[in-house]
C-alpha cells in the first residue's frame, strides 16, 4: 500500500502552517526569454528539516515509489511518455544530446526501471529524488542558508566556473549553456547538474526546491512536482513549507 505521503497530496498553499511567507524573485535574461517563451520553473521553500542519512521512513517510501513507478511505466516505451519526451525536445534544443545526458527525472526513473536502487545520500535528497522519479520532473534542492537570492535564467558568460555535485574539479561553461543562477554563483547548469557549494547536508535545516519546466511543461504539472517534493520531504524529515511559486519567462 502507498503512503500517505505518496497517495494524497495536499496543494502546498493549503499547508502553510504557522511558516512566514518568504519572498521569491527569478530575474530572466531577455536572450532566454526571446528564446524561450513560456519556459517557466516552480520554487518553494521550507524551514525547520531533520535531515538523516536514512530512517524508516524514507525506507519505506522508496519501496512504495518503486512499486508505483514500475507499475505505470516500461523502460522500453520511456522515451514515448509526454513528459519524457517535452524534456528530450528541449535538451536538443539546448544542444545537449538526451541519449547521453537525460533529463534527471528520467535518467532516475530508467534506474528503477532497469532493476536498481537510486543513490542512498540523506533522507532529504532521497525525498526529492523519488519526486523527481514520481513526477519525471527535474528537481533541485538547495540548502537556503547557502544560497543569495534573487535568482537569474540566463545563459552562462563564456569561461565562467562551476563546481558540480561529483565532479573532481570545477569546470568552464560555454555560453550556450543555460543556467539559473543567484547573485554569487551559478546553481544549477539547467536542469541536470546542481552546485556542490549549496547541496542540502546533514546540517541543512532550511531548503529551497526548484521544479524545472520546458516551453512544453504546463504550470500546474511544475507545482504539482513541487508539492509531490514537499510532501515526499515532510513525510521523511518534517519541516514547515513557507511559500511555492511559479516563475514563467512571458509575464
Amino acid at each position: 500500500m502507498l503512503c500517505e505521503a505518496v497517495k494524497y497530496l495536499t496543494p502546498a498553499y493549503a499547508c502553510l502552517g504557522s511558516g512566514e511567507n518568504v519572498e521569491i524573485d527569478v530575474k530572466w535574461d531577455s536572450e532566454v526569454s526571446t528564446r524561450f517563451r513560456k519556459l517557466a520553473l516552480c520554487i518553494g521553500t521550507m524551514r525547520g528539516v531533520r535531515v538523516e542519512k536514512e530512517n524508516e521512513q524514507i525506507q519505506q517510501l522508496k519501496r512504495d515509489v518503486y512499486e508505483q513507478v514500475k507499475a505505470k511505466y516500461d523502460v522500453e516505451t520511456l522515451k514515448d511518455d509526454p513528459t519524457v519526451r517535452a524534456y528530450r525536445d528541449f535538451y536538443w534544443k539546448l544542444d545537449i544530446d538526451p541519449t547521453k545526458t537525460r533529463p534527471s527525472g528520467e535518467a532516475l526513473l530508467r534506474r528503477v526501471l532497469n532493476g536498481n536502487e537510486l543513490p542512498r545520500i540523506s533522507t532529504v535528497v532521497d525525498a526529492y529524488n523519488l519526486a523527481s522519479m514520481k513526477t519525471v520532473i527535474p528537481i533541485s534542492g538547495f540548502d537556503r542558508d547557502r544560497l543569495s537570492p534573487p535568482f537569474h535564467v540566463r545563459f552562462a558568460r563564456s569561461g565562467e566556473t562551476f563546481a558540480g555535485i561529483g565532479m573532481a574539479e570545477p569546470t568552464s561553461l560555454a555560453d550556450k549553456m543555460l543556467a539559473l543562477t543567484d547573485e554569487k554563483q551559478v546553481l544549477c547548469i539547467y536542469p541536470y547538474r546542481d552546485c556542490d557549494n549549496t547541496k542540502i547536508g546533514l546540517q541543512t535545516r532550511n531548503v529551497t526546491m526548484v521544479g524545472y519546466g520546458t516551453p512544453e511543461t504546463a504550470e500546474e504539472q511544475l507545482k504539482e512536482a513541487v508539492d509531490t517534493t514537499f510532501a515526499c520531504v515532510r513525510h521523511v524529515s518534517g519541516g514547515e513549507i513557507e511559500t511555492v511559486k511559479v516563475f514563467s519567462s512571458t509575464p
